[in-house]
């Protein structure tokens, strides 16, 4: 499901970080260099590129690389140079930070992450900021929108395959009757979407899509402008469909005038290694596009070689 390629005989690691170093050096940068080695490494690769670079230059390799890169392509390269945990910290940081209704960059890191993933997040931001991501979230978000996303932020699932079949009856029922009284931000809700595991908050949905006749998110579009109801929404496919989730996001980054480069790097760079394959997939269904031709199309220079390496373009 990951698109990143990593070579079949990867050179050592001494080697990647001489000529990292040597890419560095002189007159002008060697960004392909920079590419053809980072954007070809795994996470554990990465992590012992930067532990050896430290100890032979005695200079953090990112320290390096903000020195001598900048833009769209230098945030590219910093973000996938992270290990992914720290990703999502700096990310989440950025989220809580800049937050505003309808963001969704701390619903797509608690809700698209595995309970182990996200409780490695939580230690990393504890680890680079000297806090917790959760306070942080309470800090700077508001009304029930905090209500619900610091208790996202803060859980820890069960993520067996076990389902409790009466409970998912009676609490697609209970969701049904809240969002039939519009009370979209009750305790109830709020209980529902922030504690129950992967598999029985899937049953919930799948019963509610048979006992009310169409998908829970569809009650959820009563009003579009809705920004907690869009955030709603947004817990719930990436959940149930995050390869979709993420693929409305890409198109959304690159449709129209301009192009949302936030967006587009960091859907690239946090899903390389995990499931980017799917949503280039869901891209070409939804867009009759691929991927990579719409990515080129609307970025260019040594940013879009670095997105499309990441995407598996050879």
């Amino acid at each position: 499901m990951a698109t990143l390629t990593v070579p079949s005989s990867v050179p050592a690691i001494t080697d990647d970080c001489e000529q990292l170093r040597k890419a560095f050096q002189g007159w002008g940068t060697n960004e392909a260099l920079i590419i053809s080695i980072l954007g070809h490494r795994d996470a554990a690769q990465r992590r012992a590129i930067r532990r050896a670079y430290a100890e032979t230059y005695g200079e953090e390799l990112l320290r390096s690389i903000t020195d001598e890169i900048s833009g769209d392509f230098e945030r590219a390269v910093i973000l996938w140079t992270l290990d992914p945990a720290e990703r999502d910290a700096v990310l989440a940081n950025e989220g809580a930070k800049k937050w505003h209704p309808g963001s969704p960059v701390l619903v797509e890191i608690a809700c698209a992450r595995g309970s182990g993933q996200l409780f490695a997040v939580r230690q990393a931001y504890h680890e680079r900021f000297k806090r917790s991501l959760e306070e942080d979230v309470a800090a700077h978000v508001t009304g029930a929108f905090r209500k619900l996303l610091v208790p996202l932020v803060s859980s820890y699932r069960y993520e067996g395959p076990e389902v409790n079949t009466r409970l998912a009856h009676s609490e697609a029922k209970i969701l049904h009757e809240k969002i039939e009284h519009k009370a979209y931000g009750d305790d109830e809700i709020i209980r529902i979407l922030t504690t129950r595991s992967k598999a029985q908050l899937l049953a919930t949905f799948n019963h509610y899509n048979d006992a009310f006749g169409h998908p829970i998110t569809k009650d959820l579009k009563a009003d579009p402008k809705d920004e907690f109801l869009k955030t709603l929404r947004a817990v719930i496919r990436c959940f149930t469909c995050p390869d979709r989730y993420f693929e409305k996001v890409i198109r959304l980054a690159i449709a129209g005038t301009g192009t949302d480069e936030n967006s587009l790097t960091r859907i690239i760079t946090t899903r390389a290694e995990v499931d980017l394959k799917l949503i280039k997939e869901a891209y070409q269904k939804r867009n009759s596009v691929p991927l990579e031709r719409a990515v080129a199309g609307d970025t260019s220079g040594d940013y879009e070689s670095m997105l499309l390496a990441l995407l598996g373009k050879e």
